[in-house]
Parts: C-alpha cells; sequence; structure tokens
C-alpha cells in the first residue's frame, strides 16, 4: 500500500459509465455563481465586451471599501464575489461579515453579522475569508453560505441576508462539534477561510490550522472534511484525513502516530464534478511542517489530491504528491477539471497545481495519471530521529512552471559583483535539485537547506476550455530551514524549522527574475506555451545603488498585499488573461499603487494595463448585467483597506 497512486473502483466504472458527461465550460449567462465560476474551478468567463482593444479604456464603476466591517481594517482582502441574478455577494471585512451588494452600483443591500465573543477572538485564519457559496432549489428558495471565523457554518436568505431558521440551530452549525474528535469551542486551533462548495444539495466544508512551521505540539486537531445536507444543516458524511483505525491508509502511519497527528485539512477551496458526482479534496501537509519525525510512514492523506463521492464522502482514488511530507508543499488550490485531448484520446481530467512547480494531471474518474507518474529515488537526510521516503513522484508532462530546488546557476547576475556576493552567501547552505531534504542548523557548519516553496499558491489558475490551456501566476520566494531542537517549554516537538535571516544580496533577491510570471500550459500537449513576467519591476531594484546605469527589464512581482507569499489569481475570457498585480511601486503620478494587466491569451502579449490604488488581494472576475460586463477584484496594501473595485466601458 506504501506505494499505491491511484485507487480504482471498479463497481464506480460500471455504475457511472452510460452516465453522459460534460466538461466545466466556466460561467453561464454572464454570471458567477462559485467562487471559481463553475464548480470545475476554470475561472473562465466566455464575455467579449472587455478586450485587448478596449481595456486601458476601463473606468471605476463602483467600488465597495470594506475599511468599517469590523473591529480593525482588513488589509489583505481575498474574497472572491459571486453574482447571481444582479447582485453580489461576499465577505467583508476582519469579523468576516456576509454583504449583497448592487452589481450595477455597489449599493449595499444587506448585511450579515454575527458576534462569536471569544470564540471569534482566540479563532485562527482571522481574516475576511475568500468568499462564499451559493444555492438554489429554482422554486424561490435561494441561500448563501458561509463559514465564519469561530468556524460554524451559516445559511443565510439569499434576498434577505436573515439566517435561514430551519437550517442548523437558527440557521448555523457548529463546525466543532460532530467532528468525531473532541474540539475546544473557546480554542482557536482549528478554522477555515475559504469558500463552502455546494453540489447535489450538499455543502463541503474544508479545515486550516495555526501555521506549523514550529507547532508547540506534535499532537493537534485532525482536519476532516465534512458534507452538510443544504436544507437542513444535517452533517451527511465525513472524510477521515487521516484514517481511523481499520479504515484505508492507516499502515501509513506507522507507530501508531495517526492517532495524535493532527492538521491534514483542506485550507484551500474544493472542486467538483456534479455529473461524475465527485468532489475533489486538495489535502495538506500533516503536523510540522519541516520535521515529521513523530509520524514515521508515508502518511496518507497528507499532501494528496483525493477524490470522494460527493453525497457520501466515500473514496473513489487518491494520488499522493508528496510521501512522508517535510517540505510545507501542502496543496494550495483547487484542482482545475478539464476536458483535454491528447495523442487523439478524449479524457475528462482534472489538473492539480502545485507549490511544487507542477500540475499534476488525472483521468478525473480513475485517477489515472495522464502522462506517466515515475517513482524516483531521492536522499535521504541526516536528521536525527526523522523517517524519510526512498521514491518521490515525478511527473513527465507538463513541464515545471516554476523554479524547483534551489538552481545556483540562477542566482542574481545583475553584476558580477552580485553574483559573487549571491555565490558567498548561497555556500552557507545546503542546495540541491526538488526534494532535497532540510537539514538540522549547524550540520557540516551550514545554516540551512535552501530551496524555492512557492509554485502555484491558493488562487490557483484559470482555464481556457475552448483550447485546453491552463494559466497559471506563480511567484519565485526562496526559503531557508534549519531545524532546532526547540526545548520543552516551546514545544514537545524534537525539531521545529529555526529563525532564519534575510535571503538576500544587498536587499536585493537571490535568484535573478524573474520574480513573478503567469505561465500558460497546453494540457492537450503536456507544454509550456508561453510565460511573461507578470507585475512593474519594485523600486527598491529600480533605485538600487548597484543597478545603476542598466537597463533592468520588467522582473515580475511576488504576489499578495505587501509582497506576501499568498499569490494572485488570474481571469481568462474570450480573448483575454487578466490578472493584478501583487504588491505595490511608485506609479507615474507619484502614489502607490499597481496595475490590473490584460494579455492575449493565445501569445502572452500585454493588451492593456489599468491603474489599481493597491495590490491585488482576491483572485478577479466578471459578469454582465443589463449589457454590460463589469471586472471586480479585491485590492489591498499596508496603507490601503481593502476594497472591492468594479471596472466598466465607458
Amino acid at each position: 500500500m506504501r506505494r499505491v497512486a491511484w485507487s480504482l473502483s471498479v463497481v464506480l466504472a460500471l455504475s457511472w459509465g452510460a452516465t453522459e458527461l460534460s466538461a466545466q465550460e466556466g460561467a453561464v449567462d454572464g454570471q458567477w455563481t462559485t467562487y471559481g465560476g463553475d464548480l470545475g474551478s476554470t475561472r473562465y468567463a466566455a464575455l467579449d465586451q472587455i478586450d485587448g482593444d478596449n481595456f486601458n479604456e476601463l473606468e471605476v464603476a463602483w467600488r465597495f471599501s470594506a475599511v468599517n466591517f469590523g473591529p480593525a481594517p482588513d488589509f489583505n482582502y481575498q474574497t472572491t464575489p459571486l453574482m447571481v441574478d444582479g447582485v453580489l455577494y461576499a465577505t467583508a471585512g476582519s469579523r468576516r461579515d456576509v454583504v449583497a451588494l448592487d452589481g450595477a452600483t455597489g449599493e449595499l443591500l444587506w448585511l450579515y453579522r454575527i458576534d462569536e465573543g471569544e470564540r471569534a477572538g482566540n479563532a485562527i485564519r482571522r481574516m475576511s475569508g475568500r468568499g462564499v457559496g451559493y444555492w438554489t432549489d429554482g422554486a424561490g428558495d435561494a441561500r448563501i453560505y458561509v463559514v465564519t471565523i469561530g468556524y460554524q457554518l451559516v445559511a443565510l436568505d439569499a434576498g434577505t441576508g436573515r439566517p435561514v431558521p430551519t437550517f442548523g440551530v437558527d440557521g448555523v452549525v457548529d463546525l466543532k462539534q460532530d467532528n468525531d474528535q473532541a474540539i475546544d469551542l473557546l480554542s482557536g486551533e482549528i478554522g477555515w477561510n475559504g469558500a463552502p462548495t455546494v453540489a447535489r444539495d450538499v455543502v463541503i466544508v474544508g479545515a486550516a490550522h495555526r501555521a506549523g512551521s514550529a507547532p508547540p505540539s506534535r499532537e493537534n486537531v485532525k482536519g476532516y472534511i465534512r458534507g452538510f445536507d443544504v436544507r437542513t444543516g444535517e452533517r451527511r458524511w465525513i472524510f477521515h484525513t487521516i484514517p481511523t483505525a481499520g479504515e484505508y491508509g492507516r499502515d501509513t502511519w506507522l507507530s501508531d502516530s495517526a492517532v495524535y497527528t493532527g492538521n491534514t485539512g483542506v485550507w484551500t477551496n474544493m472542486t467538483v464534478d456534479p455529473e461524475l458526482g465527485l468532489a475533489y479534496l486538495p489535502v495538506e501537509i500533516p503536523t510540522g511542517d519541516y520535521y515529521g519525525g513523530h509520524r514515521p510512514g508515508d502518511n496518507l492523506f497528507g499532501e494528496s489530491l483525493v477524490a470522494v463521492d460527493v453525497e457520501t464522502g466515500e473514496r473513489r482514488w487518491h494520488f499522493q504528491f508528496v510521501h512522508h511530507p517535510i517540505w510545507d508543499y501542502d496543496v494550495p488550490c483547487p484542482p482545475i477539471l478539464v476536458d483535454i485531448t491528447v495523442d487523439g484520446r478524449e479524457i475528462q481530467a482534472v489538473a492539480q497545481p502545485t507549490k511544487q512547480g507542477w500540475v499534476y494531471v488525472f483521468d478525473r474518474l480513475t485517477g489515472e495519471p495522464v502522462w506517466p507518474i515515475e517513482e524516483r529515488p531521492v536522499p535521504a537526510g541526516t536528521v536525527p530521529g526523522e523517517w524519510y521516503a526512498p521514491t518521490q513522484p515525478f511527473p513527465t508532462k507538463p513541464p515545471p512552471f516554476e523554479r524547483q530546488g534551489f538552481p545556483i546557476d540562477e542566482l542574481i547576475d545583475f553584476t558580477p559583483e552580485l553574483k559573487a556576493e549571491a555565490l558567498e552567501f548561497v555556500s552557507q547552505y545546503r542546495t540541491g535539485p526538488v526534494f532535497t531534504p532540510p537539514i538540522a542548523a549547524g550540520e557540516d557548519g551550514l545554516l540551512g537547506t535552501l530551496f524555492v516553496p512557492n509554485g502555484a499558491n491558493w488562487p490557483g489558475g484559470s482555464y481556457d476550455p475552448e483550447t485546453g490551456i491552463m494559466y497559471v501566476y506563480s511567484h519565485t520566494l526562496t526559503r531557508s530551514v534549519g531545524l532546532v531542537n526547540p526545548g520543552p517549554e516551546r514545544s514537545d516537538m524534537e525539531y521545529v524549522n529555526g529563525r532564519g535571516r534575510p535571503l538576500t544580496v544587498r536587499g536585493l533577491p537571490l535568484l535573478r527574475p524573474p520574480w513573478g510570471r503567469i505561465t500558460a500550459i497546453d494540457l492537450n500537449a503536456g507544454e509550456i506555451v508561453w510565460q511573461v513576467a507578470h507585475g512593474d519591476t519594485p523600486d527598491r531594484v529600480r533605485n538600487h545603488p548597484a543597478l545603476r546605469g542598466l537597463d533592468i527589464p520588467r522582473t515580475g512581482r511576488t504576489g499578495g498585499a505587501g509582497g506576501s507569499s499568498g499569490g494572485i489569481g488570474t481571469l481568462t475570457t474570450q480573448t483575454l488573461v487578466i490578472s493584478g498585480e501583487g504588491g505595490t511601486v511608485t506609479m507615474p503620478s507619484g502614489e502607490r499603487g499597481a496595475m490590473i494587466r490584460a494579455y492575449d491569451k493565445a501569445t502572452g502579449e500585454e493588451l492593456g494595463a489599468v491603474p489599481i490604488p493597491a495590490a491585488q488581494t482576491g483572485s478577479p472576475m466578471t459578469y454582465l448585467l443589463d449589457g454590460r460586463q463589469y471586472l471586480v477584484l479585491a485590492v489591498g496594501a499596508g496603507t490601503h483597506p481593502g476594497e472591492l473595485i468594479a471596472f466598466a466601458l465607458p
């Protein structure tokens, strides 16, 4: 079982073999009814009123500020609104209120707020949240679903914003209960800021935990995934991401480590194929991002894509991307459902972008890889007490869209002096290809292991069902892992990641640009079509004294508010790929700001750019209302509280 890559249910194939199937084809009828545009997370809308010829003519149609929603402003406003029948639904503010806005004017139609008291005050993921879920029976009952900061699922009447009294208890389901484990209702060890996924009358909810680079204990709450009845709130199913006794995968947890290990939730959003009746769960790492000596074995379903029956939660197949995870390569974003043609064979597939910089592509019914994924030997590490998997899976196609491991040949080289300094700096660390293991600080006189930790992140990618091309933003960060013993007063872990130092040369990144990029990947051929540097050159580079007189092309920028590691998302339309920039620069006006850019989706040529007052923090969406196309995105920065901005043509 240690090297099972997928599990095919013959009964499943026979029972669904005669089902008429179709691809996920993006948002329809000019609306945007799920977080990803459709349940397949394509983030695609076949709208063309806004195109490359007029993109620069876009004007602000309306703005909605979230500054007064919550006790303090949220500067990293990550929501993606829904648009249904002319109304936008979104989360807002640091209290995670839910708002309904007029799609033409941005006028506030209703507001929902819950006072969770100490429960919210102790919570993790205390931010506005990434969105809401929507459901209707088609006969007048329409609902909005949100997970609160205190980890409760609320059902709201879409027309009024009032809790639905027949759902749970007065509209609320306590997610810390009925979870097959004991959870302190006032503690903050588990929460979620994703958008509920609604399909086949089931609301699916994930789980997130505190950052795991230096956990206080090897024990933690387990991130089980659950489905709830959309009408009543009754729990329909639970999937144990850490198998319980007798369940499939339990034997991949040696020394009975499944008993106390936690995390292994789905902290990002999820994808559903409603026709196949499958939900796709991108599962994160178990407790301990960089050390797992306390959890020997492959640790299913850590860092795996798991397909479950959307109505029962039964596992249909899975694939583990990292055996015994110790690199924090937790699966960060929803997989995308794609219909592709490979060597003349039509395949209903699911494509999962990852932090490793690979897109893994599978038959979405069976879990069989579309192209071979090879188990290759990887080096064992030397950290005392650690357990190392002898092999890891390497996709043969598509090629990586981001740097992997730590490529010495791509050190910063604007000048010979800077490259020499970079080489000297890097000599203090262990480097190598992807899956080079972490080391203990001080081993062989080195400070730690250097690697590039992020390919894709939580916004994921977008997909054009007309061409089979995926678009994904990634940015080149560097991270060092030097494990230290924390001492019993800090943690019962044997090792946690120590405090590092800035990984820069004179304030410049260690690796040469581009530092932010958008990559177009043809999933029919398994090849990269184009890559472009996304994001203007940062001020610290343009004004750096060591670079005076040099012609520095656009470098791209890291994504997220203030250059954080969160990443930014893309939107694909009939002709364009659209994405805002992460971080801010000094604009021609002298003010701080960023741009939202439009690229020709076939070639990557930039066709337009419109100023925005702060970094893109939530993935863009688009809709058509009364014959007018709108483009909406959330922005924010360290001095600019979060807001939604809607653009349209004059």
